[in-house]
């Protein structure tokens, strides 16, 4: 087993004709709670299926039967970017622009197909492997992930604290703005190993995401562009045009 979720396990699993290794998830089919709603498992399929790009995880094959679906993922050993920033503290702004620039592909790539993923965070960009000078990234998670369409209206209460965007606590329509708010709070924690809205206590955060209050503390971005700054106060807008 590589790790369990509320909906399933990941398992380590190997192609017979290639000997290839990669991540089989497996997902419970439940009418009820706790297994995800079929419609939801769908959805995440479906989205995959439209997916082939470098920097976003690449659904190999999908098996599935009335009581479960199992996802046979590209496996990826580098673990979560979360991680590495821990491990590291905080990033130079040089190693900040080369993870930025691959996140920006991979997010370019699905808003340009119509695909929010709506659940960005440290902990959903895995690396390739870590053990380089360059680590190449990969996007994953797109459980709440949805395929936008004209005349329709997406809102959802889901998601990290720290890392929502104010239209989602507030209930309001979301768009591709709120995987751009998302990024802005990344690239603040890349550069600071700091998050810029963390509070005590959830509400706390959330309270301090709604009023877009947070600051560039003296002692972690002493060493950081205006630039970089200039780049993160573009994307932590409240109301984006």
């Amino acid at each position: 087993s590589l790790c369990s979720g509320h909906f399933g396990v990941v398992r380590l699993c190997r192609e017979r004709s290639t000997g290839a290794f990669y991540a089989a998830k497996f997902l419970r089919m439940r009418r009820g709670r706790p297994g995800p709603e079929r419609a939801q498992v769908e959805r995440e399929v479906s989205i995959l299926r439209q997916l082939q790009h470098p920097n976003i995880l690449r659904l190999h094959q999908l098996f599935a039967s009335t009581a479960e679906v199992v996802l046979v993922l590209e496996l990826i050993r580098g673990g979560e970017l979360f991680d590495f920033i821990a491990e590291k503290e905080m990033l130079s702004e040089e190693e900040a622009v080369e993870f930025l620039g691959q996140i920006l592909s991979g997010v370019q790539y699905l808003h340009a197909r119509l695909i929010a993923h709506f659940d960005l965070k440290p902990e959903n960009i895995m690396l390739q492997d870590k053990d380089v000078p360059k680590p190449w990234i990969k996007i994953i998670d797109f459980g709440l992930a949805q395929q936008l369409q004209d005349g329709i209206t997406y809102r959802s209460l889901c998601g990290t604290p720290q890392y929502i965007a104010p239209e989602v606590i507030n209930y309001e329509p979301l768009s591709p703005a709120t995987d751009m708010w998302s990024i802005g709070v990344i690239t603040y924690i890349l550069l600071s190993g700091l998050s810029p809205f963390q509070g005590e206590t959830d509400a706390e955060t959330l309270s301090n995401v709604v009023a877009g209050a947070y600051e560039f503390e003296e002692r972690c971005f002493s060493q950081t562009s205006e630039l970089a700054k200039d780049f993160i106060r573009q994307l932590l807008l409240k109301e984006p045009q």
